[in-house]
């Protein structure tokens, strides 16, 4: 399918999609739990349903035929092995996250996922949980999908590099259920405000844990049990990044409905990013105001917390005045696609000039003109082409446009909503 998209500015209010990083630790940590767990207003999208149907492969019973609330009714603790191999889709999240839930039945699972997960490492997490007592193995034997996990979980100590937030998340949540204590060096950590969303979790909860301020260390009592979840999903910070930025280069004004300010996202961050650029934010009781400057200014932006921002980012910085900086964020290579080179080459192709770091781009002032772009296949990338085709010359078309029903299904209806011209064909 593809996009095109017309330049123009916004007005108006968008509701904000539930968070998929919440919604995908709701379903998961339900699927452990006891009874029966309620999550209000959560994300539907391929990757949550990918994860529902996760969950209903380890053994938990989900009713997610409302889009209000959806019901887990969990397994008290002892997931079931899958009885056929589990495709997750495009769901890296769901994948890392579900690993350690899964080696806690004591028979094994096969995940697997598309072409692109199954090129996603998942080395350090496999390494972790073969010390943790548990079977891991790729079965192509190069650390990526399909993986097969399972034989129960011992616990003990283990040392691990995060160059992905997820490996640490799943331990964290998986481990309070292991037959014994576990401690956890963490050695590397890319990402860190997500392993908050997960601990924000636990804490809730009640599951015990003690971790050094750092996050270089945590340990993790075995033998617990999570209680039914009633809670409301918030609104996605990361989904919401998308209209911050166009808002931001269009010099638009637009109220995203359902952000909280208070939540932990780490894609909260964006809003005081392009604060610094140029824009205007005020906080409501229900979401947030956002209006663009007449010319956005280019800044340096570590972004190691806030990788899935560098699409929508690189696309800011291309508006703005003198020199964007987007560094510190090498993961960025090694999610959906390597998006440094991908956004780098797909904004040349608009007239952009971007120099590629190894962690990071440089961005420089210069019109976009409208072309034909590739998505390929990343539903970030699509969404952030096609806010840069609202700020360029001329008509731009994103090619592989149907990846942003991965997070947010409703993207194009919302952009129209707000006034812009954007069309669907094939």
């Amino acid at each position: 399918m593809k996009l095109t998209v017309e330049p123009g500015r916004l007005a108006g209010a968008v509701t904000i999609p539930g968070s998929k990083s919440h919604t995908i630790r709701g379903l998961i940590i339900g699927m452990l739990a006891d009874g029966e767990s309620a999550l209000a207003r959560p994300l539907r999208a391929s990757d949550t349903e990918r994860c529902v149907a996760l969950c209903r492969a380890l053994g938990a019973r989900v009713d997610a035929s409302g889009d209000d609330c959806w019901r887990v009714v969990g397994t008290a603790g002892q997931p079931q092995a899958a009885s056929a191999p589990v495709d997750v889709g495009n769901s890296g999240t769901t994948l890392f996250l579900a690993m350690t839930a899964a080696a806690l039945a004591e028979g094994e699972t096969e995940l697997s996922g598309d072409e692109q997960i199954r090129h996603r490492s998942a080395g350090p997490l496999l390494a972790a949980l073969r010390e943790l007592g548990a079977t891991a193995r790729s079965k192509a034997g190069n650390d990526c999908a399909p993986l097969v996990v399972g034989g129960g979980l011992k616990g003990g100590r283990v040392a691990i590099e995060c160059p992905t937030s997820q490996y640490l998340s799943s331990l964290l949540i998986g481990c309070p259920l292991a037959e014994g204590d576990t401690a956890i060096d963490v050695l590397l950590l890319n990402e860190r405000p997500y392993v908050g969303i997960t601990l924000g979790w636990l804490d809730e909860l009640g599951v015990q844990w003690k971790g050094s301020a750092d996050y270089g260390h945590f340990e993790l009592p075995g033998r617990q049990r999570y209680p039914a979840i009633e809670r409301a999903v918030p609104g996605d910070f990361s989904s919401a990044t998308f209209f911050l930025v166009a808002a931001a280069v269009t010099g638009s004004r637009l109220f995203l409905r359902g952000l909280d300010m208070a939540d932990t996202q780490g894609d909260k961050a964006v809003v005081g990013m392009l604060e610094r650029m140029g824009c205007s934010m005020e906080v409501a009781a229900d979401g947030l105001w956002i209006e663009g400057p007449d010319r956005l200014e280019g800044a340096d932006f570590d972004l190691n917390a806030t990788p899935d921002a560098l699409p929508a980012m690189a696309v800011a910085g291309c508006l703005a005045d003198g020199e964007t900086r987007l560094l510190n964020v090498p993961q960025a290579r090694v999610k959906e696609t390597d998006r440094l080179t991908v956004m780098a080459g797909e904004l040349r192709k608009m007239g952009a000039q971007l120099e590629e770091l190894a962690d990071g781009l440089v961005v420089r002032q210069g019109r976009l003109r409208g072309t034909e772009v590739d998505g390929h296949g990343d539903h970030r990338v699509v969404m952030a082409l096609a806010v840069a085709g609202l700020a360029a010359e001329g008509t731009t078309t994103v090619g592989t446009a149907e990846a942003a029903a991965v997070t947010f299904p409703d993207f194009v209806e919302l952009m129209r909503s707000v006034g812009a011209r954007a069309q669907t064909v094939g």
